[in-house]
């Protein structure tokens, strides 16, 4: 009896942070890495709605075969090789609300300029963030890549695009404050 009760407690324990999870939307997602200086975030309350963790692999006792996108993945192309190396990788962190707020979930994403296909892994075994994410939901295809979501690579590539225009901006001006002070230091 002592052993069903513990294993009972144990089970509970495992089972908890998906469900309390279940009910804590997306708060905020950071997206950093790469050629960023500084971290994107995304705060609002309608974009995160479509991108919540708690969706998706892994979201069902009985899965039903998922033939559309959710959370940032388009779960209906299956996995896919890893893409090319040479593309930027950013981290896309998603932080709830339990109870306060933190981070829950984390995965890479790369974006291929050429082709427009934006890619997502899901971190394996040996990989940083796998404890993280195991601890929120399993997922039963860790360790994978897969094709993003086209309303994420949207959404994802304004913000990335938007933030190296700013950046380059902030740069250039810089630079030519540089070069303005070397000219008037060698009249």
């Amino acid at each position: 009896m002592k052993r069903i009760a513990a294993l009972s407690f144990v089970y509970f324990l495992l089972a908890t942070p998906a469900s309390l999870l279940a009910k804590a939307p997306t708060l905020k997602i950071v997206i950093q890495g790469a050629d960023l200086t500084t971290p994107i975030q995304i705060t609002d309350a309608k974009e995160l709605a479509n991108f919540q963790v708690l969706s998706g692999k892994g979201a069902y006792a009985n899965e039903p075969r998922l033939e559309e996108p959710s959370f940032i993945i388009d779960w209906s192309q299956g996995p896919t090789v890893e893409p090319p190396k040479a593309l930027p990788r950013y981290e896309i962190s998603f932080h709830a609300n339990r109870p306060n707020e933190r981070l829950v979930y984390a995965v890479s994403y790369a974006f291929d300029d050429v082709t427009g296909e934006g890619y997502v892994y899901l971190p394996g075994k040996r990989d940083e963030n796998y404890e993280l994410n195991m601890h929120t939901i399993i997922r039963r295809v860790e360790g994978k890549w897969f094709h993003s979501w086209a309303k994420w690579d949207s959404i994802a590539q304004q913000l990335i695009l938007s933030r190296r225009r700013e950046q380059c901006s902030n740069h250039c001006q810089q630079n030519s404050t540089v070069v303005d002070e070397t000219r008037r230091f060698h009249k």
